[in-house]
């Protein structure tokens, strides 16, 4: 993995997770009251106002202040440490709650399970009979206790449905009386109308 700086040169990412504490001037694990310590008294010292002769102390106060927003945000300095600036790409990339998955799917071992494991099931030939071509092709697929033809409803035989079921309901007498409606307020005022309009 590469990563673009601005001057066009480009710098490898790392899995040691020392070049962000390096920048402050500090060693790795460090804590946080000597990440917030150094970081001012950096930013201070090349911060672009107290600096406007020289060029670079813009680049390198970015640097110091990309470096104390990693370094004090405590998941991703967990990530750093444990996976270097590679690691906060792909927390950047997948999220920071799958940067373990990607590491152990990258593995060496996971590697090797999935070649191992593709070569016994032939590439993985009998995935794909299960999924995709239904046990060849449907011969070897398991018996349903009904075939297919008993779930079809003709419509003739919905309709004669319909009805026997409305015949049966005709059988049972209604028990209960409609209640009457008690509407407190006229619907339909007596008398002209007039429209208001607020004006």
């Amino acid at each position: 993995m590469a990563c673009n700086i601005p001057n066009g040169r480009q710098r490898t990412m790392s899995t040691s997770g020392e070049a962000l504490y390096e920048i402050l001037g500090l060693r790795k694990g460090a804590s946080n009251e000597e990440i917030k310590k150094n970081y001012r008294k950096l930013a201070l010292k090349h911060h672009p106002d107290k600096n406007p002769d020289d060029p670079g102390a813009a680049e390198k106060f970015k640097e110091i202040n990309n470096a104390h927003t990693i370094l004090t945000d405590m998941s991703k300095r967990n990530i750093y440490d444990k996976y270097g600036s590679l690691g906060l790409y792909v927390a950047e990339q997948f999220g920071e709650e799958n940067v373990n998955t990607y590491f152990m799917l990258s593995s060496w071992w996971a590697k090797t399970l999935f070649v191992i494991i593709g070569l016994l099931t032939g590439c993985y030939f009998c995935c794909c009979l299960c999924c995709c071509c239904n046990c060849c092709c449907g011969r070897c697929r398991p018996k349903s206790s009904m075939s297919g033809e008993d779930f079809y409803v003709s419509p003739e035989d919905l309709e004669e449905q319909i009805k026997t079921d409305m015949e049966k309901d005709m059988d049972f007498p209604v028990i209960l009386q409609p209640t009457n409606a008690n509407e407190k307020t006229q619907l339909i005022r007596e008398g002209p109308r007039s429209y208001c309009t607020d004006s």
